[in-house]
């Protein structure tokens, strides 16, 4: 897996609403009308990192979720794998 530039990763989030670039992790928090939509939504995210491979750091806190990715094998850094898991949770159609 290779390591986006900064360029790289700021094209990929021009698709990814609400989606932002800091200190080398991937992060969004959604927001919910309540404590267990987020809680579910948790639920989801977790299962489509399971299929990915790739997991996020994510906290649940009232009616919000943080979700943050970066890929540890490379150091920590931002890569394709990152994009793809984003991708894929934006897919599931959640309010941002």
């Amino acid at each position: 897996m290779t390591v986006l530039s900064n360029d790289d990763v700021q094209k990929a989030l021009s698709g990814l609403a609400g989606w932002s670039h800091e200190d080398d992790m991937l992060t969004k928090t959604y927001e919910f009308d309540n404590y267990l939509d987020g809680v579910a939504f948790a639920g989801a995210v977790g299962t489509i990192a399971q299929g990915h491979g790739h997991h996020p750091d994510m906290m649940v806190t009232w009616r919000k979720v943080q979700v943050s990715f970066t890929t540890h094998d490379e150091g920590s850094k931002v890569t394709e794998k990152d994009i793809n898991a984003a991708k894929a949770i934006e897919a599931l159609g959640f309010p941002a």
